[in-house]
């Protein structure tokens, strides 16, 4: 009997220092599923009610209280950045930086900006562990009128009034535009 106490013991901490990654990549999809869903439902009834101007105008009034409202259910950190960023308060981590490095070398070697994941346990500041998630997030065809070469100019304008340092223009179909990043202390 002692022996069997013994061996579940062991067997549980194993288990507790070893993450469930199966378990936490399932949990990060599921909050960024959420949370990109409400961010493009606000954005499509803003291009509905008023084009492209109104849609920059709520996203940058709703992206960051809805990832807040996300974190708040979920007990994650959630956010977005980008390599090209439009708001500097979102500015990307090393971390980040770094995984963003790797998303864009892999496009460019033929991966398609959906299918790019990465999730991992770091250490994290206080010394303890956590699990980040980063995923790319694709540029649609209705993210061209925000976020393409060729902006109308009453979108331009907007854009240089709410974000003077934007970077995230350019960008084509289908191109990695940033990423949702996502972590949760172990």
């Amino acid at each position: 009997m002692a022996a069997c106490a013994l061996s579940f013991t062991a067997a549980s901490t194993a288990s507790a220092a070893e993450p469930d990654m199966a378990a936490l990549k399932g949990e990060a999809a599921g909050i960024i599923k959420a949370f990109a869903g409400s961010l493009q439902g606000e954005l499509k009834a803003a291009m509905q009610r008023g084009g492209p101007v109104e849609a920059i105008q709520v996203c940058s009034a709703k992206a960051v209280p809805l990832a807040e409202q996300a974190a708040a259910e979920s007990g994650w950190s959630v956010g977005r950045t980008s390599h090209k960023l439009r708001n500097p308060k979102n500015a990307p981590d090393a971390f980040e930086q770094q995984v963003m490095a790797d998303f864009l070398d892999r496009q460019a070697k033929g991966e398609k900006a959906e299918d790019l994941v990465a999730a991992t346990v770091v250490d994290a500041p206080d010394g303890g562990k956590e699990f980040r998630l980063v995923k790319a997030i694709p540029t649609g065809e209705p993210c061209l009128a925000c976020h393409g070469s060729s902006l109308k100019p009453e979108v331009a304008a907007e854009l240089d009034t709410l974000y003077p340092k934007d970077e995230a223009r350019g960008f084509s179909a289908g191109e990695m535009r940033g990423v949702f990043t996502l972590s949760r202390k172990l």
